[in-house]
């Protein structure tokens, strides 16, 4: 399993989530401890915004301890608004298209999961996306897939029910291809402007989401695990959750996917 880092508030370097933190993201790509994997070696990668609308991004596939260029990078860039992500492969080799975050135009995403028989229905999945879409397909993982299967159902204009409506047509394509519907995701993705994260599996073992307050309440940061040993500061995110952070705070909300809405929306049309 992957592990991820998001930000959002108050302007701060990114290191303070990213290489300072006694159990920083740095520190999990080579000993976590709430995966199933303890090493994330197989790529990193950051997105951050600032004064444009599109946010900057910088991937590799090295293991994030052995890249001196992300330690300099997140030293110096002060973003209130930034994803960073560490990759264990499940889906698609190692290389730097299959690193997250992905991004299209404004928005960023990242996630850490997986699709059980990905490779039985990647080619159905593709095929939903219209070709504006399709040309943004340059990896290979389950994860991408999902973003862009987020964006064709509306991110744009509703966040949630886009995400929501994804989820649901992995989960109705793998019942009706495979008999069943195996699901992990915990992703976190951002229009530069409010930061969402979504936790949730269908059989109830969602990969782990915790939160907590930063910058003396100016800003809160989403993570896989805990940065540090202060228990009291961090909230586990329930399983079946969505998180809004924004101009106002954090909100936590239930998710659910959209079951069957594609098939009532064919037998309609």
């Amino acid at each position: 399993m992957c592990r991820w880092a998001a930000y959002r508030g108050a302007p701060v370097f990114i290191e303070e989530l990213v290489s300072s933190p006694a159990h920083s993201l740095v520190a999990q790509s080579h000993c976590a401890t709430m995966a199933r994997t303890t090493t994330n070696a197989d790529g990193f990668g950051i997105a951050w915004y600032g004064d444009r609308p599109d946010p900057g991004r910088y991937r590799d596939i090295l293991p994030a301890w052995a890249d001196c260029n992300l330690m300099s990078l997140a030293r110096q860039i002060r973003s209130g608004l930034f994803l960073a992500h560490v990759r264990a492969a499940t889906h698609g080799s190692t290389r730097r298209d299959n690193c997250h975050p992905f991004v299209v135009g404004n928005w960023s995403f990242m996630h850490n999961g997986q699709i059980d028989g990905f490779e039985h229905l990647r080619r159905r999945m593709e095929s939903e996306l219209s070709d504006d879409l399709f040309r943004y397909r340059t990896g290979t993982t389950d994860s991408e897939l999902l973003f862009l299967l987020a964006l064709q159902f509306g991110l744009n204009d509703k966040p949630l029910e886009a995400m929501a409506k994804a989820a649901g047509f992995v989960e109705d394509l793998s019942n009706d291809m495979l008999g069943y519907a195996l699901l992990r995701f915990t992703a976190a993705f951002s229009d530069g402007k409010t930061l969402f994260a979504v936790r949730y599996a269908t059989d109830a073992k969602a990969p782990t989401l915790y939160a907590a307050p930063v910058c003396g309440g100016n800003g809160h940061c989403l993570v896989s695990e805990p940065l540090n040993d202060e228990a009291d500061t961090w909230v586990e995110i329930p399983d079946g959750s969505t998180v809004i952070l924004n101009e106002r705070g954090m909100d936590v909300a239930l998710f659910e996917p959209a079951v069957n809405w594609a098939a009532r929306m064919r037998k309609a049309g």
